[in-house]
């Protein structure tokens, strides 16, 4: 639907010659992480990896050794802090490899990823419930896995055993697909999914290096926006989160024209329905042209009235639970501890949706005035950028779909934003899997999940603010011929 501009900060152009010492570090760094995040897949079962039942000779494969909670942990913590580390001065490097190495090896980072069980949370054991429930005929947005706890799949679930699918039909039409290949393995069930996520993943990343080709900084750019971001092999490629499918969707359909954009976007929703924000970045750019916007707008919204009406009546009700909730990392527990103890449980709901509506509000119009060009996927990084630092509930692997706009923006000054929240997230959730953490190791919890993320993140979000605001006015300020080309 639109192409990367073409104007890039003449700061960020790569120098020619052989790399400065940081620049080998940053790369170094990068490397090292996702190494570690296939490493600890590679170890087998742990307090980071979930035990899969299923015959051993089914995908996927690991070495079975059953490292110590503590050292994996360790390793996972050692990842995010070079992968963010990395990360945040590969992106300010002057200098970087040729950016088709940089997709050819994280393509094949998410591909090995593929083959080793997921790693970080216990979320895959609860998409092959869902799917498997699908396939006995029963509804997953009204009947929990813990309703069939002797069934080989459903009874693996860990933690949310109780609760109904949140997730799209599209995912669960996924799910349902990994279910009847895998049938009562969960192993095999988890493969198949696997590798549905790994395709979604490289087809990012392929499609991103497409939409950059007209420059060759750009290109590097994106490869470690995405396909060789540490952060996200951690999360979206061994992580094996759904959020990677409706990444896949959104960008595809800001590649797109027409219906087929609309239809793009429409499964993309059916995939998440927070996916949506992206669909604002093609109605802002097509706001001067009446038919075509007609022709998106209306192919999306029949395609999402079809996958949600054939979903069945139920298929938002854990949604409506779901907008409720405060997760320990974001900020609004910090507003929420101080609500309860003035008014006591339960208050605190409708003062936090307000404010973090608000907060969106204030955030998506100061981005959009400091936003260097409004083509459709900056629109659609600010609505989201501003949405993940808004939300009530975020877990770290939501950000795949900033980062795969940023990708698609050349927005680079607000990269760094995006890199910070990530880092600082992901190390609240270590692990996400609760289940299996170590007794003397709550404090990651206790202390750093409940106390030191939330504060972090607040401090982040503020400068946030004060950086979008100053250069809002900047970008008012500026003569009209010195303004970037759309």
């Amino acid at each position: 639907m639109t192409r990367v501009p073409s104007d890039v900060d003449e700061r960020r152009v790569p120098a020619s010659g052989a790399p400065r010492g940081l620049d080998a570090a940053a790369y170094a760094a990068v490397g090292l992480s996702a190494a570690l995040t296939l490493l600890i897949g590679l170890l087998g079962p742990s307090a980071m990896v979930p035990g899969l039942p299923g015959p051993s000779w089914q995908p996927p494969y690991s070495l079975n050794l059953r490292p110590d909670g503590h050292l994996v942990i360790a390793m996972a913590a050692g990842a995010i802090v070079l992968g963010g580390l990395g990360l945040a001065a590969a992106l300010r490097s002057r200098w970087g490899p040729d950016p088709r190495w940089l997709l050819a090896a994280g393509c094949t980072a998410a591909a090995l990823a593929a083959f080793l069980p997921p790693s970080g949370s216990a979320d895959h054991l609860n998409y092959a419930a869902y799917g498997r429930l699908v396939t006995l005929g029963h509804d997953p947005y009204a009947v929990t896995p813990a309703a069939l706890p002797g069934d080989p799949v459903t009874g693996a679930v860990e933690e949310w055993a109780g609760v109904t699918s949140v997730y799209g039909p599209v995912a669960t039409a996924v799910q349902a697909l990994a279910s009847l290949a895998g049938g009562d393995s969960v192993r095999l069930t988890v493969s198949v999914m696997a590798a549905f996520n790994a395709a979604a993943f490289i087809g990012t990343a392929l499609l991103l290096h497409r939409f950059t080709r007209a420059d060759a900084d750009l290109q590097r750019r994106a490869a470690l926006l995405w396909a060789a971001n540490p952060l996200l092999l951690y999360h979206l490629a061994a992580g094996m989160h759904v959020d990677t499918l409706a990444v896949a969707c959104m960008v595809a359909a800001l590649m797109a024209r027409g219906a087929g954009s609309g239809l793009l976007l429409g499964v993309g929703i059916g995939v998440k329905l927070n996916a949506g924000l992206v669909a604002l970045g093609p109605a802002w750019e097509l706001r001067r042209s009446p038919g075509r916007l007609a022709v998106v707008a209306g192919t999306a919204t029949a395609t999402v009235l079809a996958v949600y009406g054939v979903a069945g009546p139920h298929v938002l009700d854990q949604l409506g639970a779901a907008s409720k909730k405060v997760s320990l990392g974001t900020p609004w527990q910090l507003v929420k501890l101080g609500l309860q103890a003035l008014s006591g449980p339960g208050a605190y709901t409708a003062w936090i949706q307000a404010g973090s509506l608000l907060l969106l509000a204030v955030l998506a119009w100061l981005l959009l005035r400091a936003a260097p060009h409004h083509t459709a996927p900056a629109v659609a990084a600010v609505m989201v950028v501003a949405w993940l630092f808004a939300a009530p509930y975020a877990l770290p692997w939501y950000d795949g779909l900033a980062f795969a706009l940023l990708a698609m923006a050349s927005w680079p000054a607000l990269e760094g934003f995006m890199v910070a929240r990530v880092t600082i997230l992901s190390l609240g959730y270590l692990p996400a899997r609760e289940a299996m953490r170590p007794e003397d190791l709550l404090w990651l919890k206790t202390l750093v999940r409940e106390r030191v993320v939330p504060w972090s993140l607040l401090a982040l979000t503020l400068a946030l603010l004060w950086w979008a605001a100053r250069a809002g006015a900047r970008a008012r300020r500026r003569p009209a011929s010195a303004a970037p080309r759309p």
